[in-house]
């Protein structure tokens, strides 16, 4: 047995690591956390000193045991986790629930998986960190008092099923904020005047107008005045500038760069950037630093002199700006900078191509360009036209390396302009005035969220991708597509000394990839920043932040930390608690022209609808549910109106009525005994018979039996959890061993019969009679059954000695927790 245990978080990063240590290492992996709060309780020992109450997550249970008998076996362990807070938690958990002890066990750290940076490690090892132990700790405690003592009043007073997190309230507050100042925005036309011109040699370059005109009239007054005008340059300015390479990646920047160049998520790169961290290819992701070290600066520099000469060689030493970078001490770079590109995924390599450009071009020389700027005047009026060029006299880095959206060689074209002399005479192409609208500020995607939170302080590296996941997941925030409208629009063109109008058309208002808020979204964040405005407040939750900033350089105790947040946020949760009024979300739409009652747009328990009428009137409210991409915010009292059209019959299709409504689940064709679901977005006041028509026969070719068994059809179907049969009721699951495809009549008995036998196995006791059983579930506990209640019993229950009273006293109980009635 090997005398050394090195420990560390994942399978992949064991195994790299694995190759760098000879015979007498063994490289085992802790697969993340192995302990963590409990799941189901607040785990908090608030009256004693805020003690977290740490357990092991019934599925890392075989982990331990098996971390626990290597370490009984080695000399040493070796704790091995990432180098930030996150990583010093995992070790010091290690070493608490593996009972290690402190002679026998060494920390060791890097910030890259290569055989230098691990032989380097091991010869200075260090004793596990505490400081940021329990600034991770003060983050996990905070956060779970946050949620366990927010959550319950967002039951109360806005809808069961919800929670609320700190960071990730603020992160919804943003988007809400946003959404609001875009539809409350008016916006304002003004003309924009642009022309071509022609030079003697018959060059054609674009200018545009310094000013705008407010108003049609003075646009075309403007254009009248350059009918026969003589147009000649009025100033011609040279002058040269220079062009910087970025600094070298941080996450934040990783993130923004790869969602504008890669259309990644942030998540997406966060996971890519851990395939090649633990595969060894790029040095560690989650840092706020831009600093390199001198052997990466060394490096950087041979390869760029190599590749393109000495004079693209720069060396520069950049500054982390950020406050308080906690992380990794070095830059996220390539750990061989001699290696352009890898042979993994495609996901992989396109992402480590881009780290690999952004770091060589920060160590090449500046781009060295020329700019000219050219005014150009007339006989008949004082207004100048302008019109700029640039030309790249040297290109130093961007040769490697262009940033976002400036790798359009059409751009640089345009970019261009022809020779031209003051006082040289030029001639008018075209001369046109168009209408423009201002713009409203643009909707966040997921990178510009992460630099606005980077911005405000709010979040660290780590924090970033799990909060931008966690309010998409919990339905606050999504990433819809949304159709816009078509505005018209005026442009006069002066051609030829005549001046025509046009009326053209743009789209306006569409988007795709961008974070909206919810209704739901909205409703909580106008509840918690009404009621909690605190702890919704950007600058208090970066003060937050600092506070852990503190408690990793040992400035603050983490405890006091919690405790002066807790005593304030804990009075201010109860006095919401007790009188707060419901927040009902409701926005009053006007009046229906039929009844005269209100129309209301609201939340209800399944989602937004409208209502029409008062829930105090004799006569019960009519309900619908709001369809596609109407919000509470802007749906209008037509809309709302339109809804109750349904159901609504579209036709006869094979001697039956096809009808299209609107259901609990959402909206839906009805056909027969059929039940279609619309598709996601889809408006049901829209659909035509012959979608519903394509809907039905859809439905039918999925719905034809693939086979039989026991004389009952076999159905198949792709679901939530992947490829499925159905038979006799029962969904089975298709495992990967099968092409749903292909699937046999063999096949098919192989997979029923396989999944009656584990039925089978399952049912612990039953009573027949009752419709009762009791079956095994998950981590050695029991499930009590009876139709459709299910109740979980513990491990320690002795099923075989339950009798058929200590059942039905179980149900009954249960029973009176939920009103309902047990029929023995």
């Amino acid at each position: 047995m090997s005398k050394n245990l090195v420990i560390v978080e994942s399978p992949a990063k064991a195994k790299t690591i694995e190759k760098f240590l000879g015979s007498d290492f063994t490289v085992a992996s802790s697969f993340g956390h192995i302990a963590d709060l409990p799941s189901k309780d607040i785990g908090v020992d608030i009256q004693n000193g805020f003690k977290p109450q740490y357990e092991i997550s019934a599925d890392k249970k075989d982990v331990v045991k098996k971390l626990k008998d290597l370490a009984k076996k080695a000399e040493t362990v070796w704790l091995a986790s990432d180098e930030d807070r996150e990583g010093e938690a995992i070790a010091w958990h290690l070493f608490e629930q593996l009972k290690l002890k402190k002679d026998h066990t060494k920390r060791i750290v890097f910030h890259e998986i290569t055989k230098n940076a691990i032989l380097k490690a091991v010869e200075n090892p260090r004793e596990i960190d505490y400081h940021l132990v329990n600034a991770q700790q003060a983050r996990r405690v905070l956060d779970r008092l946050v949620g366990y003592e927010l959550s319950p009043v967002l039951w109360r007073k806005v809808k069961k099923g919800l929670s609320a997190g700190r960071v990730q309230s603020v992160a919804v507050r943003l988007i809400v904020e946003r959404e609001m100042e875009i539809q409350n925005f008016k916006s304002v036309a003004t003309y924009k005047v642009d022309a071509e011109f022609e030079t003697n040699d018959q060059k054609k370059f674009k200018a545009k107008l310094n000013e705008g005109f407010d108003t049609k009239d003075q646009a075309e007054k403007f254009l009248q005045s350059c009918i026969g005008a003589k147009f000649s340059i009025a100033d011609k300015q040279i002058k040269p500038a220079k062009k910087s390479p970025a600094p070298p990646f941080t996450t934040s920047t990783l993130q923004q760069e790869a969602s504008r160049k890669l259309g990644f998520p942030v998540a997406k790169t966060m996971r890519v950037a851990q395939q090649l961290y633990e595969e060894g290819f790029i040095t560690y992701m989650r840092t706020d630093s831009v600093n390199l070290s001198k052997e990466a600066l060394a490096m950087a520099k041979t390869t760029i002199v190599g590749s393109f000469g000495d004079k693209y060689s720069q060396v520069r030493n950049f500054t982390t700006k950020s406050k308080g970078a906690q992380e990794a001490h070095e830059a996220i770079r390539p750990t061989n900078m001699s290696l352009s590109s890898i042979n993994l995924t495609h996901d992989t390599e396109r992402l480590y191509s881009l780290i690999w450009k952004r770091t060589l071009a920060s160590q090449m020389s500046d781009a060295d360009l020329e700019r000219t700027t050219v005014s150009v005047e007339n006989n008949q009026n004082k207004h100048l036209f302008t019109a700029q060029g640039e030309v790249i006299k040297f290109d130093g880095f961007l040769k490697l390396y262009i940033e976002s959206f400036d790798d359009d060689e059409e751009a640089e074209k345009e970019g261009m302009l022809p020779q031209m002399n003051v006082k040289d005479v030029i001639t008018p192409s075209y001369i046109n005035a168009t209408e423009r609208y201002s713009k409203p500020p643009f909707r966040y995607s997921e990178a510009a969220l992460v630099k606005k939170l980077e911005e405000l302080g709010i979040g660290r590296p780590s924090t970033y991708a799990p909060t931008i996941s966690t309010i998409q997941n919990r339905g606050y925030v999504e990433k819809p597509t949304i159709e816009g409208a078509e505005r018209k629009y005026t442009q006069l063109i002066l051609k030829n000394a005549k001046i025509e109008a046009k009326q053209l058309t743009e789209k306006v208002g569409a988007d795709k990839g961008k974070l909206v808020p919810t209704d739901i979204g909205i409703v909580v964040n106008d509840f918690l920043v009404k009621n909690f405005d605190h702890v919704m407040d950007f600058g208090f939750t970066a003060a937050i932040e600092n506070k852990f900033d503190a408690i990793a350089e040992g400035k603050e105790a983490w405890d006091k930390v919690v405790s002066h947040f807790y005593k304030d946020f804990h009075e201010n949760v109860t006095d919401v608690a007790e009188n707060a009024e419901r927040e009902k979300g409701e926005r009053l739409l006007g009046q229906d022209p039929e009844t005269g009652k209100n129309v209301y747009a609201r939340l209800a328990r399944y989602g937004a609808i409208v209502q029409i009428g008062e829930s105090t009137d004799q006569e019960k409210p009519k309900f619908a549910s709001l369809q596609g991409n109407q919000t509470i915010n802007n749906i209008t009292l037509e809309e709302a109106l339109g809804l109750f059209g349904l159901p609504k019959t579209l036709g006869n299709y094979e001697n039956k009525e096809v009808i299209v409504a609107n259901g609990r689940y959402g909206p839906f064709v009805k056909w027969d005994t059929m039940f279609v679901s619309l598709p996601k977005d889809a408006n049901p006041l829209e659909t035509t018979m012959e979608q519903a028509i394509e809907l039905i026969q859809t439905k039918q070719k999925a719905d034809a039996p693939v086979g039989s068994y026991n004389g009952l059809p076999v159905q198949k179907g792709v679901g939530r959890f992947g490829p499925f049969i159905k038979w006799n009721n029962m969904f089975i699951n298709v495992s990967r061993q099968y092409d749903l495809a292909t699937l046999t009549d063999m096949q098919i008995q192989e997979i029923i019969e396989a999944k009656l036998k584990k039925e089978e196995e399952k049912v612990v006791k039953s009573f027949d009679k009752e419709g009762i059983t009791i079956e095994k579930a998950r981590w050695g506990r029991f499930t009590l059954i009876k139709g459709k209640i299910k109740i979980e019993l513990s491990k320690e229950t002795n099923v075989e000695n339950l009798e058929l009273s200590d059942v039905l006293a179980i149900l009954q109980a249960k029973n009176g927790k939920s009103k309902g009635k047990i029929k023995k």
